[in-house]
C-alpha cells in the first residue's frame, strides 16, 4: 500500500475515492456526480505533488496537471469544438510531461534503444492508417495530439522507471478509446475503460515523477542513463 500510494497518503487515499465514485458515477450513469469528482481527479494529485515536495513540486508537472484539469473539463460539454479544445489542453500537457520525461533522463534511453522509437512511431503510423480516415474533419487535430501521446508514452517507457512508464502506457490506452469513439468505434463499457485508466495513469505518473525527483538516488540513476 505504502508503494502504491506513497507519503503522504491521506490525499492519495482522497483521490481513489473519488476515483471510485467518478467509476461508478460513469459505469451507472450518474451524471451530477461524475461532473462534480471529475475535476477533483487532477486537484487531489496538484495537492499530493505540491506537499510531496515541500511546496517546491517540479513545474513541468504542475503545469502538465493544470492543463488536464482543464481538459478534463472541457471534454465534458458535447461536441466538436469543445472536443478540440480539451484535446488542445492535453497537447500542453502531453508537452510538459515530454520535457519533464526529458530532463529526468527519457533522452539517454531513447538514444540507447533506437528501435524502440521507430517502433513507436510506427504504432503512431498505422493508427493514422487504419482509424484516420474515420475520424472525418477531427483527422488532423486527432493526427497532431496522437504524434504527443505517442512521443509522452515512449520517453515515459525509456525513463526506466516501472511506475511512470506503465502510467504512459495507460494514458495511450485511454486515449486511443477516446479516438476510437470519435471514429464512431464502439467498445464495451469504453467510459469505464477510458477514466480508469487515465485515472491509474495519471497517479501512476505522478507519483513515480514525484518519487524520482525527490529521491536522490532515483534521480540520478535517471540523469545517467
Amino acid at each position: 500500500m505504502t508503494d502504491i500510494l506513497p507519503a503522504p497518503r491521506p490525499v492519495l487515499v482522497a483521490f481513489v475515492v473519488v476515483a471510485v465514485a467518478n467509476l461508478v458515477s460513469v459505469s451507472v450513469g450518474i451524471s451530477w456526480l461524475e461532473l462534480v469528482t471529475k475535476p477533483f481527479l487532477c486537484g487531489l494529485l496538484v495537492v499530493w505533488a505540491w506537499l510531496a515536495c515541500d511546496r517546491r513540486p517540479p513545474g513541468l508537472l504542475m503545469a502538465g496537471l493544470v492543463a488536464a484539469l482543464a481538459g478534463d473539463e472541457l471534454l465534458g460539454p458535447s461536441g466538436s469544438a469543445w472536443f478540440i479544445a480539451g484535446m488542445g489542453a492535453f497537447l500542453v500537457m502531453q508537452v510538459c510531461y515530454i520535457l519533464g520525461f526529458l530532463r529526468l533522463g527519457a533522452a539517454d534511453g531513447l538514444r540507447r534503444r533506437r528501435w524502440v522509437l521507430a517502433a513507436w512511431a510506427l504504432l503512431w503510423l498505422a493508427l493514422q492508417v487504419v482509424v484516420g480516415p474515420m475520424l472525418g474533419e477531427l483527422r488532423i487535430p486527432i493526427a497532431v495530439y496522437s504524434a504527443a501521446l505517442v512521443t509522452m508514452a515512449a520517453c515515459a517507457v525509456a525513463m526506466g522507471d516501472r511506475r511512470i512508464g506503465v502510467g504512459g502506457v495507460l494514458f495511450l490506452v485511454s486515449d486511443l478509446l477516446i479516438g476510437l469513439g470519435a471514429a464512431d468505434l464502439d467498445v464495451p463499457a469504453s467510459g469505464f475503460l477510458v477514466m480508469s485508466t487515465y485515472a491509474l495513469a495519471q497517479l501512476l505518473i505522478v507519483t513515480g515523477w514525484v518519487l524520482v525527483v525527490r529521491t536522490p538516488a532515483l534521480s540520478g540513476a535517471a540523469a545517467a542513463r
